[in-house]
């Protein structure tokens, strides 16, 4: 007896079609997933290393960025929110949104420490936050006194194009080289002012025209970002402050300890 044929404009056929097309499709889709993971974790540690060199004026392709890294970036550490440095952390495999998941005595806040080409040393952190329709990421360098912003660099995942989306421009991030955001002990961080900021204003800098949300984002990031680290920076910016008063109490006993020559004691020597 012959085997009964499958009806192949019947709805089981049909079903088994589209059951064996998706079945397929899918195991070679996660296949090529599979295979690219490796290239795309590349991409994105290389982007990330391109922003991060980014805020100290370093510009690189992502071919070049590892090297300028290495080069640049020599010490990467983390440090907790009472302000203790772990160094046997590589600031950047940390993944600052889930260590901010964590509670606050357990989170490790990446810290990255940039030697320019002139010997001057600049603290990069990341920071995170959100924009109007979504998480909006950065990172800041600050000069060796831990106050004032050498550089900045934002990115986001989806703010309007022209409007939010402009914290990624040139213009905008340049706007914060140079603000302070310490007024003496006090944490200030930088503001991001509607209809523009007082050009004298050392903590301002002026918002996007149509972003608004979007730029009280970035102030709010910045403020909660640097609030973390409020008391590492007050940590290093008080060492350097009696490094420098004992500097400067040293100089004065040294200066009084010097002879002092009277006039013509050099020709009666003779």
């Amino acid at each position: 007896m012959e085997g009964k044929k499958i009806n192949r404009n019947g709805n089981l056929y049909t079903f088994i079609y589209a059951t064996v097309l998706v079945v397929l499709v899918a195991t070679l889709l996660a296949l090529c997933a599979t295979g690219l993971k490796p290239r795309q974790q590349q991409n994105i540690e290389a982007e990330a290393k391109q922003q991060i060199l980014n805020t100290i004026g370093i510009q690189t392709t992502a071919d070049e960025a590892q090297a300028a890294f290495e080069r640049y970036v020599g010490e990467r550490y983390a440090v907790s929110r009472s302000g203790a440095v772990n160094q046997q952390a590589d600031a950047f495999y940390l993944n600052l949104k889930s260590e901010l998941a964590k509670s606050e005595h357990e989170q490790q806040l990446p810290v990255f420490q940039a030697t320019m080409p002139d010997g001057q040393r600049k603290y990069i952190v990341p920071v995170r936050g959100n924009g109007l329709w979504g998480e909006i990421w950065g990172y800041v360098a600050l000069n060796d006194d831990l106050s004032t912003i050498y550089g900045i660099v934002f990115d986001h995942e989806s703010e309007t194009p022209g409007l939010g989306a402009e914290i990624t421009a040139p213009a905008f991030c340049k706007q914060f080289e140079g603000k302070t955001i310490f007024e003496g002990a006090q944490l200030t961080s930088v503001a991001v002012v509607k209809g523009g900021a007082h050009p004298d204003d050392p903590h301002a800098v002026d918002a996007i025209s149509g972003g608004t949300i979007t730029s009280n984002g970035v102030q709010d990031m910045l403020q909660r970002s640097l609030e973390r680290y409020s008391a590492y920076f007050s940590s290093i910016r008080e060492q350097q402050a009696r490094a420098a008063m004992a500097a400067d109490t040293l100089a004065a006993a040294d200066s009084l300890l010097q002879p002092a020559i009277e006039p013509g004691a050099m020709s009666n020597q003779h």
